[in-house]
């Protein structure tokens, strides 16, 4: 009677262990595809692949932005190297107009301004005061006042040049901001379309530019400004003290014409 009871408890015990192996290797292979389905392999997404990652109009935003940025960064180079004091008062040639003035020679001074190798915002000024002087009988009283508009008008000059950068600077961020906004509407749109059940890496494309385009418009847009007080700034400087250089070198001028 022994015997047959420990066959039959032989024959479920190995016929329970194969069941059971079964489901754990079921199990197994399960795991195996759910991690080739998530390829946590793959690198993550870069910020190169993220910029050019979503739609064409995101596509189209963020070529605009880079191209603002590439304006911005030419119009800070050639400021610097314009708006100088070498460049709006250049001492070699403020000198020589002023011995020119001070023996009189007030005809070969506004040719010395008139010429192209001489030319700044100085020398501009100048040669307006010296055409009233010459053309005015009353030149010696009203030089002044041609002078303080010739002055005006180059200032102007120097801050509409200057106005490009506060352009890029206010437009960068709102381009930025359209572009989170689109990709916003991409990932919503995305889940909508799911139903709800949208996988992360079916988000990323919108979500990515959303984040991306922000990024570059406020990478574009706080340099340009800083750049563009700074121009400012200087263009007060340079201008101020180029008005009491303009001055010591006309003051010959205020006396009565003979």
């Amino acid at each position: 009677m022994v015997l047959p009871t420990v066959e039959v408890f032989k024959g479920w015990d190995s016929q329970g262990c194969i069941a059971q192996e079964t489901e754990e290797d079921a199990l197994e292979e399960a795991d195996d595809e759910a991690l080739e389905a998530l390829d946590l392999t793959s690198p993550p997404p870069t910020i190169l692949r993220m910029m050019f990652g979503g739609n064409l109009l995101g596509l189209v935003i963020v070529g605009l932005i880079l191209l603002l940025s590439v304006i911005s960064v030419y119009f800070i180079i050639e400021h610097f190297l314009t708006i100088s004091r070498r460049r709006l008062m250049p001492d070699d040639v403020l000198d020589e107009l002023e011995q020119l003035i001070v023996q009189g020679e007030i005809n070969k001074a506004i040719e010395f301004c008139r010429q192209s190798k001489n030319y700044s915002l100085a020398t501009e000024v100048i040669l307006a005061g010296l055409q009233r002087y010459k053309s005015s009988e009353f030149g010696f009283a009203e030089y002044r006042s041609a002078v303080e508009e010739a002055g005006e008008d180059q200032t102007g000059q120097l801050y509409r040049r200057t106005e490009v950068l506060n352009v890029i600077g206010a437009i960068a961020p709102m381009l930025g901001l359209t572009g989170t906004v689109l990709g916003m509407i991409e990932a919503f749109t995305t889940i909508a379309s799911l139903e709800g059940m949208a996988r992360p890496q079916e988000l990323a494309g919108g979500i990515g530019q959303a984040l991306i385009t922000t990024l570059l418009g406020l990478v574009v847009a706080i340099p340009t400004m800083v750049a563009f007080s700074f121009f400012r700034n200087k263009i007060d400087s340079l201008v101020a003290e180029a008005g009491k250089r303009i001055e010591i070198v006309m003051m010959p001028l205020g006396r009565k014409k003979k």
